[in-house]
């Protein structure tokens, strides 16, 4: 194939069950008995920290936005940190954003992002523990280590469930749901969770953890039904754990008891805030029967957006837009 005829990076073909069948496929089902169990434990262990959110100025060249250092304690008692975008001049509560990231991707710098907070939101950003190496720089580590996995997050100590990377990344995402309540330009009762991809799945992580979420906006979300995405997809990041299980063959059944303690379809079975879900496809990162899985388990008030000729990169500014509108009607 000549580089002129190639498809765009992350496009496939239709080669995932046809929409009419998307519109009804609930998953895997594999859910463990305890799971409810595990994350109370885990928030409760992360809760008896307190918080401690703190926000610091930074001096940035926009005019229109005041930009603020916030700081606080995530998995483990770590310090964590995010942005905090406000329209200038903001002395009160607004309604707030909180915006989680996708594979790689960190908080980035104070003069990014611009976008949220120039619609009149308070937009905070989470910097991604440990990543930050695609896109957007970061100022947060991952203190946990972990045993031999496939160089990236999604094996990263899949042993366990209670060693496992993701853990420690929701837990922040939670965790920064209740900083925002702390912090006097936070209107916490029109509170908003968004992101794309590996956010668009920490997103519905968050809103099936915290209750009186205002809405939620899942774009293209990663980290769903992973029995379904580690077989029918070669695309990374699912791919990282195929290579894991093609060398540590007797681990299958155990790798896929950790994943369902992180499986987006289980969080969104107990998400109750308004969601707002899109979904390509021709995405070959994140298939879209993974994300109608997580959808179509849902009981809250919902509706999905479909690209039927876009990859991964979704609905691009449409996507925006459609968040724009869907913010504005779950906060009135």
């Amino acid at each position: 194939m000549s580089a002129g005829n190639r498809a765009p990076r992350g496009r496939i073909m239709h080669v995932d069950l046809p929409e009419s069948e998307l519109r009804t496929y609930l998953g895997s089902g594999r859910e463990p008995a305890d799971f409810d169990e595990f994350w109370a434990g885990t928030l409760a262990e992360a809760r008896s920290v307190p918080v401690d959110a703190t926000m610091t100025a930074t001096a940035t060249p926009i005019v229109t936005l005041d930009v603020y250092d916030v700081a606080f304690r995530g998995f483990g008692g770590q310090i964590v940190r995010a942005w905090l975008r406000v329209p200038a001049g903001a002395d009160r509560p607004l309604p707030t954003i909180v915006q989680l990231h996708g594979y790689g991707r960190g908080r980035g710098d104070a003069v990014e992002n611009l976008l949220w907070a120039s619609a009149g939101y308070a937009h905070l950003e989470l910097d991604t523990r440990g990543q930050a190496w695609s896109g957007s720089r970061g100022a947060t580590g991952d203190e946990a280590g972990s045993g031999p996995h496939v160089p990236g997050f999604l094996t990263r100590g899949i042993e366990s469930a209670e060693e496992y990377y993701y853990r420690r990344l929701i837990t922040d995402a939670v965790r920064l749901t209740d900083a925002a309540r702390e912090l006097p330009l936070v209107d916490g009762d029109r509170l908003l969770v968004t992101g794309i991809s590996q956010g668009g799945g920490l997103a519905l992580a968050v809103a099936g953890l915290v209750p009186g979420l205002a809405g939620v906006v899942a774009r293209v979300p990663f980290l769903c039904d992973f029995p379904r995405a580690t077989v029918i997809t070669d695309a990374r990041p699912y791919r990282e754990i195929a290579e894991y299980l093609a060398h540590y063959r007797d681990r299958t059944e155990a790798v896929l008891d950790t994943l369902s303690y992180f499986d987006g379809v289980n969080f969104a079975r107990r998400g109750t805030a308004p969601l707002r879900v899109t979904v390509a496809l021709m995405d070959a990162v994140c298939p879209p029967s993974t994300v109608f899985a997580a959808y179509n388990n849902s009981p809250a008030p919902k509706s999905i957006t479909v690209w039927p000729y876009n990859g991964h990169e979704g609905g691009g500014v449409d996507d925006d837009m459609l968040a724009l509108d869907a913010f504005a009607e779950m906060v009135g």
